[in-house]
């Protein structure tokens, strides 16, 4: 039974965007190892900026001074 948790910042992801993602996350798990996607099971946790952070500080606070997190 494959379970899945991802968490995002509370920022108004849609009921619609958490559909795609539980409908292609499980199309994956079944893709790549063939588990019955009846079996799978996705959570999506939403995490409010206060209670997420990176680089020492709070995300709320990295935001209101205009910062966000960078990609490589």
């Amino acid at each position: 039974m494959p379970y899945v948790k991802i968490e995002v910042t509370r920022e108004g992801v849609t009921r619609e965007q958490k559909q795609l993602l539980i409908k292609g996350v499980t199309a994956l798990i079944t893709d790549v190892l063939d588990k019955d996607p009846h079996l799978t099971h996705v959570i999506i946790q939403e995490i409010e900026l206060d209670d997420w952070g990176y680089a020492g500080e709070q995300t709320s606070v990295l935001r209101e001074k205009g910062i966000t997190a960078h990609r490589k």
